[in-house]
């Protein structure tokens, strides 16, 4: 199967950028809504609509929602993408919906994908909610859980461009997790399920997306939705969408999100059976805070007349303006980078910095500043 043609073929062109909207894809659900496989499960808390999309007659049952964290909508697109071939008539999508009924909640939180927020309009975050179902749109959730009583759960978010593959300086496109289901990370048969899933699609997802795959942190949390489900006894594997070189739009993120789900349900229709699963999951490298989205290093600042050599970095704020996510870019770190990685790196060979505030590099300032008076950076980037 070429991943790389299937991609083209079926992505849905329609949304694309950061910012998701509920907007954005109800004219897909409706258009996807053949045959009354939609439905309005419930209201957020500022009465947008929440959809459920159920399709197929297969006996295994998939349950996928997105955009639990409104900012999050990479997997958002990459779920259109593969609801595109259900749809296609192809023998690929026979095969599916033969064999699973897939479930999906394409956008779980309209009112924080409207205000790119990560919490709901309550300023409450829902993945920390699944114990307590204080939000209406946890509750729906639960609900829809229990009413469709899934074999396997794919938890489906976006991560920050801060995560690297461990200390190898790539950053982590996708990381995956087979969430524990209590304190102690121990492997039952349920998690043990999600767990030689997720190895198997690492190895065959690296000949498209060699060592930029990580392995998400496993620390037990019951408040957290995927730890409640993989508690409940049913198979969970989380998808976390990360930063590709360059791709701070996720549009290539969106194509690796999308081949992950083309094989997670290829290996589950084939019922593979991974050799030493456990060994091969634990071998993922570590989701690790190791980059920062520029690093400038060797800047020579004056202090009162005394002349340093210092680094600092800067990070971008993804701010909504106008229904348009901007990139702006502030200092967050000034001093030592030892073992920390720019997506844009800059030695500045001992080039003096100067700004039109104090000549001093200060956090939280916007990353605007001149090198020996012939280089400008604005917003992070060198414009010479």
């Amino acid at each position: 199967m070429n991943l790389e043609l299937l991609f083209r073929q079926y992505e849905e062109k329609s949304i694309h950028g950061r910012y998701i909207t509920l907007d954005s894809i109800e004219p897909l659900l409706q258009k996807l809504n053949t045959d009354n496989q939609l439905q309005i499960i419930g209201k957020s808390v500022l009465g947008k609509s929440i959809y459920s999309y159920q399709i197929g007659e297969g006996k295994t049952k998939i349950f996928l929602w997105s955009q639990m964290h409104g900012n999050e909508g990479t997997t958002t697109k990459a779920l259109f993408d593969f609801l595109n071939v259900l749809h296609s008539g192809s023998e690929l999508a026979h095969q599916l919906l033969n064999t699973f009924t897939f479930c999906s909640i394409p956008m779980l939180n309209p009112d924080g994908a409207t205000l790119y927020t990560r919490e709901n309009a309550n300023k409450v975050d829902l993945n920390r909610d699944s114990l307590e179902l204080t939000q209406p749109e946890s509750k729906l959730l639960r609900e829809t859980f229990e009413l469709f009583k899934p074999d396997y759960c794919f938890n489906l978010h976006d991560q920050r461009t801060i995560f690297g593959v461990s200390d190898t300086g790539k950053p982590a496109t996708l990381s995956f997790l087979a969430p524990s289901y209590n304190k102690e990370r121990e492997v039952n048969e349920s998690r043990l399920k999600a767990i030689h899933l997720i190895a198997s699609v690492n190895e065959l997802l690296q000949q498209y997306l060699p060592n930029q795959i990580a392995r998400f942190d496993d620390s037990f949390n019951i408040n957290c939705i995927g730890d409640t489900f993989q508690n409940l006894g049913v198979p969970t594997v989380l998808f976390e969408a990360g930063h590709f070189q360059d791709d701070y739009e996720r549009e290539v993120t969106r194509k690796y999100v999308f081949m992950a789900l083309i094989l997670s349900f290829n290996t589950l229709s084939e019922n593979v059976i991974v050799s030493n699963g456990i060994n091969k999951y634990l071998n993922i490298p570590q989701n690790k805070v190791v980059f920062y989205d520029f690093m400038y290093k060797n800047i020579k600042i004056n202090y009162d007349g005394i002349e340093i050599i210092t680094n600092f970095a800067a990070q971008y704020k993804e701010e909504l303006i106008e229904n348009q996510i901007c990139f702006n870019a502030y200092v967050v770190h000034i001093g030592d980078l030892e073992n920390y990685f720019g997506h844009f790196e800059y030695d500045a060979e001992g080039a003096l910095y100067r700004d039109d505030l104090e000549d001093i590099p200060k956090l939280n300032q916007k990353a605007d500043f001149y090198l020996n008076n012939n280089i400008k950076v604005v917003n992070g980037m060198i414009k010479i």
